[in-house]
């Protein structure tokens, strides 16, 4: 069955949601814009959109590859995902490898020190009050998620960053962070959702320690899109 895009239901920072001909599926739209400082900085850059969908593309095909559950369902064009429909948890999963951003700033510590073990945090998902960082008493006293699913959700990470880290080494990249977000399928089931891409994780390239991400944005230090097309580049030569 051909699946096709229906009503918009609600438009992000950086993509649209549809959806579809299929209820249990969702249209995923990326959009040529770039923002930070949640939201508040946010430019149009032309082409964006589908360097973000390619990335996150093959990035959720190496997760499920690797076995790992996502709700990632296919690329029908260029600039669009379709995903299964799950009900988002209203939590941000970073995963640090590296210090760098700030955690380095709040600790102290210079940029580049390795973290080990690597650090967990949660963040509440909410614009409005600049995602604050929530621990995991707060957590289960807002009924945003019980222990058990945030033990499954930090074993879930760990996975990822198992996968991901060991994909990027091999081309040259270091996986110094990065920002999952999680939602459960109508069956129950915890999967990563979302997007996977430069726009949610820091990258920085083995041999010269430049920045490939969204860092080039934020710190204006140059135009964004050959920064993400080299990611990809690279991504395409592993045949990820």
């Amino acid at each position: 069955m051909t699946i096709t895009k229906t009503e918009l239901l609600t438009t992000g920072k950086a993509k649209q949601v549809f959806a579809t001909t299929d209820p249990d599926t969702l249209w995923l739209e990326y959009l040529d814009q770039a923002t930070a400082l949640n939201g508040k900085k946010k430019v149009a850059i032309a082409g964006k959109g589908t360097l973000n969908l390619q990335i996150s593309s093959r990035l959720f095909e190496a997760l499920v590859a690797a076995g790992l559950p996502t709700h990632y369902v296919g690329s029908p064009t260029a600039t669009s995902m379709l995903v299964r429909k799950c009900t988002m948890i209203r939590l941000e999963a970073v995963v640090r490898n590296q210090a760098a951003g700030s955690f380095a700033k709040k600790f102290g510590v210079a940029a580049g020190q390795l973290l080990t073990p690597a650090v967990h945090e949660w963040y509440l998902k909410s614009d409005a009050l600049d995602d604050p960082f929530i621990n995991d008493e707060q957590v289960q006293a807002l009924g945003l998620a019980d222990a058990d699913t945030l033990m499954a959700m930090r074993g879930l990470s760990d996975q990822v960053n198992a996968v991901l880290t060991t994909l990027f080494a091999k081309r040259g990249i270091t996986l110094v962070d990065f920002k999952l977000e999680f939602g459960r399928l109508a069956d129950g089931r915890l999967v990563v959702a979302d997007e996977l891409s430069p726009d949610n994780m820091r990258l920085v390239d083995v041999a010269t320690g430049a920045d490939l991400d969204k860092d080039v944005f934020r710190q204006d230090q140059g135009p964004l899109t050959p920064v993400y097309a080299e990611v990809l580049q690279r991504l395409e030569a592993a045949h990820v």
